[in-house]
């Protein structure tokens, strides 16, 4: 527990310091290493959608005050999404799901993305497939009420709402085919 607190506190300290930074710090020119099989893969997905989950919330918790109205914690991890697209090969994107949309980039695009929705808007927590190349996950994030003042405008409902964070992540190997479905 103390090494995730550990390993989240930096992640967190490093995403405030690389939003308020006029010029975003460069990755060091390193080649990627992308996972030898399907099943890391699923574990690094696993563990990046809950380090950026929790980054999530925690900013949401700490630094989303009336003093500070424009900054926008999700926006803000947008910056980290692009470093990890450069220096790990690993896309990350917010999707919607059962919530107004804020950015058009949010919507899916993908067949990934509309299968996703469609499996997330049922309660599942997740939802990942694979396909030559490429490992995608899509995990659930609840929004919480400080998050349905501007995701749902116009609530007539008590309806949890949720939102999803996609991940794809290239394998170099194939070894089985998953399920569409992870179930929790």
């Amino acid at each position: 527990m103390i090494g995730l607190r550990w390993g989240l506190w930096v992640f967190v300290s490093g995403v405030s310091l690389f939003a308020i930074s006029e010029d975003p710090p460069q990755s060091p020119a390193v080649a990627p290493s992308p996972p030898t099989s399907q099943t890391e893969a699923k574990v690094r997905a696993r563990l990046l959608f809950e380090t950026i989950n929790g980054s999530l919330q925690v900013m949401h918790r700490d630094f989303f005050d009336d003093d500070n109205a424009f900054a926008i914690p999700s926006r803000s991890l947008e910056d980290v999404f692009i470093e990890l697209n450069k220096s790990q090969g690993v896309k990350v994107k917010w999707l919607t799901v059962n919530a107004d949309t804020l950015n058009i980039d949010h919507d899916a695009e993908t067949e990934f993305e509309h299968a996703a929705v469609k499996t997330l808007s049922t309660g599942e927590k997740t939802y990942e497939s694979i396909d030559e190349s490429t490992y995608h996950y899509a995990g659930a994030i609840q929004l919480r009420s400080e998050c349905l003042k501007c995701h749902v405008r116009r609530r007539s409902s008590n309806e949890a709402r949720i939102s999803a964070l996609t991940i794809a992540i290239p394998v170099t190997e194939m070894i089985e085919t998953p399920k569409t479905q992870d179930q929790h």
